[in-house]
Protein backbone atom coordinates (compact mmCIF):
# COMPACT_ATOMS: atom_id res chain seq x y z
CA UNK A 1 0.00 0.00 0.00
CA UNK A 2 1.28 3.47 -0.82
CA UNK A 3 2.02 5.98 1.83
CA UNK A 4 -0.03 9.11 2.25
CA UNK A 5 0.94 12.34 0.58
CA UNK A 6 2.77 14.69 2.91
CA UNK A 7 0.63 17.73 3.74
CA UNK A 8 2.95 20.40 2.33
CA UNK A 9 3.76 18.62 -0.95
CA UNK A 10 1.92 19.16 -4.25
CA UNK A 11 0.10 16.13 -5.63
CA UNK A 12 2.01 16.19 -8.91
CA UNK A 13 5.39 16.26 -7.13
CA UNK A 14 4.31 13.42 -4.82
CA UNK A 15 3.20 11.26 -7.79
CA UNK A 16 6.49 11.93 -9.61
CA UNK A 17 8.41 10.90 -6.49
CA UNK A 18 6.38 7.65 -6.28
CA UNK A 19 7.13 6.87 -9.95
CA UNK A 20 10.88 7.56 -9.53
CA UNK A 21 10.98 5.33 -6.43
CA UNK A 22 9.25 2.49 -8.36
CA UNK A 23 11.66 2.91 -11.31
CA UNK A 24 14.67 2.74 -9.03
CA UNK A 25 13.23 -0.38 -7.38
CA UNK A 26 12.80 -1.99 -10.85
CA UNK A 27 9.05 -2.42 -10.59
CA UNK A 28 8.58 -1.30 -14.23
CA UNK A 29 11.12 -3.77 -15.64
CA UNK A 30 9.83 -6.76 -17.68
CA UNK A 31 6.23 -5.58 -17.94
CA UNK A 32 3.97 -7.22 -20.54
CA UNK A 33 4.13 -5.30 -23.81
CA UNK A 34 7.45 -3.63 -22.97
CA UNK A 35 9.18 -2.38 -26.12
CA UNK A 36 6.13 -2.93 -28.30
CA UNK A 37 4.37 -0.05 -30.06
CA UNK A 38 1.00 1.08 -28.80
CA UNK A 39 -1.99 0.23 -30.96
CA UNK A 40 -3.25 3.71 -31.64
CA UNK A 41 -5.64 4.64 -34.41
CA UNK A 42 -4.01 6.66 -37.16
CA UNK A 43 -7.04 8.89 -37.48
CA UNK A 44 -9.85 9.62 -35.09
CA UNK A 45 -12.56 7.01 -35.59
CA UNK A 46 -15.59 7.31 -33.32
CA UNK A 47 -16.51 3.66 -33.97
CA UNK A 48 -13.10 2.19 -33.14
CA UNK A 49 -14.45 0.22 -30.22
CA UNK A 50 -17.19 -1.43 -32.34
CA UNK A 51 -14.72 -2.41 -35.05
CA UNK A 52 -12.30 -3.74 -32.45
CA UNK A 53 -15.08 -5.76 -30.78
CA UNK A 54 -16.18 -7.26 -34.13
CA UNK A 55 -12.60 -8.21 -34.98
CA UNK A 56 -11.80 -9.55 -31.52
CA UNK A 57 -14.99 -11.61 -31.16
CA UNK A 58 -14.89 -12.71 -34.83
CA UNK A 59 -18.47 -11.63 -35.42
CA UNK A 60 -19.69 -12.21 -38.97
CA UNK A 61 -20.18 -8.73 -40.40
CA UNK A 62 -22.96 -9.93 -42.69
CA UNK A 63 -25.19 -10.25 -39.61
CA UNK A 64 -25.01 -6.46 -39.20
CA UNK A 65 -26.59 -5.70 -42.58
CA UNK A 66 -30.19 -4.48 -42.89
CA UNK A 67 -32.75 -7.22 -43.63
CA UNK A 68 -33.46 -5.90 -47.13
CA UNK A 69 -29.78 -6.17 -48.07
CA UNK A 70 -29.58 -9.68 -46.59
CA UNK A 71 -32.59 -10.72 -48.66
CA UNK A 72 -31.00 -9.32 -51.80
CA UNK A 73 -27.82 -11.28 -51.12
CA UNK A 74 -29.84 -14.44 -50.45
CA UNK A 75 -31.72 -13.92 -53.72
CA UNK A 76 -28.42 -13.72 -55.60
CA UNK A 77 -27.28 -17.00 -54.04
CA UNK A 78 -30.57 -18.87 -54.48
CA UNK A 79 -29.24 -21.19 -57.21
CA UNK A 80 -26.34 -22.37 -55.03
CA UNK A 81 -28.66 -22.94 -52.08
CA UNK A 82 -31.24 -24.84 -54.14
CA UNK A 83 -28.55 -26.98 -55.79
CA UNK A 84 -27.91 -28.79 -52.50
CA UNK A 85 -31.55 -29.73 -51.91
CA UNK A 86 -32.77 -33.25 -52.67
CA UNK A 87 -36.56 -33.06 -53.08
CA UNK A 88 -38.81 -30.82 -55.15
CA UNK A 89 -41.08 -30.15 -52.15
CA UNK A 90 -38.08 -28.87 -50.20
CA UNK A 91 -37.16 -26.51 -53.06
CA UNK A 92 -40.76 -25.27 -53.38
CA UNK A 93 -41.01 -24.63 -49.63
CA UNK A 94 -37.74 -22.70 -49.59
CA UNK A 95 -38.69 -20.54 -52.59
CA UNK A 96 -42.17 -19.85 -51.17
CA UNK A 97 -40.62 -18.82 -47.84
CA UNK A 98 -38.07 -16.59 -49.58
CA UNK A 99 -40.78 -14.86 -51.63
CA UNK A 100 -42.89 -14.39 -48.49
CA UNK A 101 -39.96 -12.77 -46.65
CA UNK A 102 -39.26 -10.52 -49.65
CA UNK A 103 -42.88 -9.36 -49.76
CA UNK A 104 -42.83 -8.62 -46.02
CA UNK A 105 -39.63 -6.64 -46.51
CA UNK A 106 -41.19 -4.63 -49.35
CA UNK A 107 -44.15 -3.70 -47.12
CA UNK A 108 -41.85 -2.71 -44.25
CA UNK A 109 -41.06 1.00 -44.43
CA UNK A 110 -38.22 1.07 -41.89
CA UNK A 111 -34.59 0.94 -42.90
CA UNK A 112 -33.03 1.59 -46.27
CA UNK A 113 -35.06 1.00 -49.41
CA UNK A 114 -33.32 -1.72 -51.36
CA UNK A 115 -35.11 -2.87 -54.50
CA UNK A 116 -35.65 -6.62 -54.18
CA UNK A 117 -38.12 -8.45 -56.39
CA UNK A 118 -39.56 -11.88 -55.80
CA UNK A 119 -37.90 -14.92 -57.35
CA UNK A 120 -39.42 -16.82 -60.26
CA UNK A 121 -40.17 -20.14 -58.61
CA UNK A 122 -40.99 -22.03 -61.82
CA UNK A 123 -37.76 -20.98 -63.57
CA UNK A 124 -35.64 -21.99 -60.59
CA UNK A 125 -37.54 -25.27 -60.25
CA UNK A 126 -37.02 -26.02 -63.96
CA UNK A 127 -33.29 -25.41 -63.64
CA UNK A 128 -33.10 -27.51 -60.46
CA UNK A 129 -35.03 -30.35 -62.15
CA UNK A 130 -32.71 -30.26 -65.18
CA UNK A 131 -29.66 -30.43 -62.90
CA UNK A 132 -31.17 -33.37 -61.00
CA UNK A 133 -31.83 -35.27 -64.23
CA UNK A 134 -28.33 -34.45 -65.45
CA UNK A 135 -26.86 -35.73 -62.18
CA UNK A 136 -28.88 -38.94 -62.40
CA UNK A 137 -27.61 -39.59 -65.94
CA UNK A 138 -24.00 -38.99 -64.94
CA UNK A 139 -24.12 -41.53 -62.10
CA UNK A 140 -22.19 -44.65 -63.08
CA UNK A 141 -24.06 -47.92 -63.02
CA UNK A 142 -23.51 -49.71 -59.74
CA UNK A 143 -21.01 -52.55 -59.83
CA UNK A 144 -22.59 -56.00 -59.51
CA UNK A 145 -22.05 -57.12 -55.97
CA UNK A 146 -19.92 -60.17 -55.52
CA UNK A 147 -20.95 -62.41 -52.67
CA UNK A 148 -18.59 -62.20 -49.72
CA UNK A 149 -16.05 -64.99 -49.51
CA UNK A 150 -16.90 -67.76 -47.13
CA UNK A 151 -14.62 -68.42 -44.24
CA UNK A 152 -13.00 -71.78 -43.65
CA UNK A 153 -15.64 -72.74 -41.10
CA UNK A 154 -18.53 -71.72 -43.38
CA UNK A 155 -17.09 -73.86 -46.20
CA UNK A 156 -16.57 -76.75 -43.83
CA UNK A 157 -20.15 -76.77 -42.50
CA UNK A 158 -22.03 -75.90 -45.72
Amino acid sequence: MTERKPPGMKTQDWVEAQIKRAQNAGEFDDLAGAGKPLKLAESHDPDWWVKDFIRREQIETEALLPPAVLLRKEKQQVYEKVRGMRREAEVRDYLADLNKRILVSIRDTTGPVVPVGTVDEEAILAQWDAEQRDRAQRKPAPEPETPPKKSFWQKLFS
